[in-house]
């Protein structure tokens, strides 16, 4: 039986823009908006806290089927939020981390992730993991398929090997996973990495969640005991 620490890595289903609008009379838009300014109260709370790995799932390999007008509008967003927050990274010494398919993404965003994680590289007080086109799912397959085009044997496929070719790739597993909006599921989001995580659930939409609630997310982790299996 383990005792509880402050987690290493957090990882949050960022859920509930359209419905935290929707709620309020506003467009969808709105709400997507407001979440990405509650980002920012998040990362400066996991800073203060220690966190040293924030993994934020922002938009999933399926979330492309959504309405092309918002899907417009989600990667407009995207590409603000990475040049606005280049010196604001690197003022608060977070290294920015894209992760997720970014080949298939948009040739502007795909210029600005890499900028952003070139500039940041040097940073250490914390990583900040930001999940766009991002599916777990793809994720596993990818990485098995790279086994297969590096020549491994099947004796030599094991967890190592695949955990070296996942985009989290040296990132230690999630400690604790947080999802908002009330929802009560993981969404193809990070399933290798969270075999051992702490669930935690948040009734409150994503632009309602603030410091305060991530601090109340924390401090109920920190009251469990982790298992890892044993008894």
């Amino acid at each position: 039986m383990v005792a509880m620490a402050a987690p290493r890595h957090v990882a949050i289903i960022m859920d509930g823009n359209g419905r935290w609008a929707t709620a309020r009379g506003l467009p969808r838009i709105k709400g997507h908006k407001a979440g990405v300014a509650a980002v920012e109260g998040v990362l400066d709370a996991a800073l203060d806290a220690g966190v040293q790995h924030l993994s934020l799932y922002a938009f999933s390999t399926e979330n492309w089927r959504r309405p092309e007008a918002e899907v417009a509008v989600i990667m407009s967003l995207l590409r603000f939020y990475l040049r606005l927050h280049a010196s604001r990274f690197m003022g608060k010494g977070v290294r920015f981390h894209f992760l997720g398919d970014l080949d298939a993404m948009p040739d502007g965003i795909k210029t600005d992730a890499i900028a952003l994680e070139e500039a940041t590289g040097g940073a250490d007080r914390m990583a900040f993991h930001l999940a766009v086109n991002y599916g777990s799912r793809m994720e596993l397959a990818r990485a098995a398929r790279a086994c297969i085009e590096d020549g491994l044997s099947a004796d030599e496929v094991d967890e190592a090997a695949i955990n070296a070719r996942l985009w989290t790739a040296g990132t230690p597993d999630v400690d604790l996973l947080i999802r908002t909006s009330g929802e009560q599921r993981i969404s193809n989001f990070l399933l290798w990495q969270c075999a051992y995580a702490e669930f935690y659930f948040a009734d409150a939409h994503w632009p309602d969640f603030d410091a305060h609630q991530f601090r109340l997310a924390l401090a109920v982790f920190a009251s469990r005991e982790r298992r890892f299996g044993g008894v």
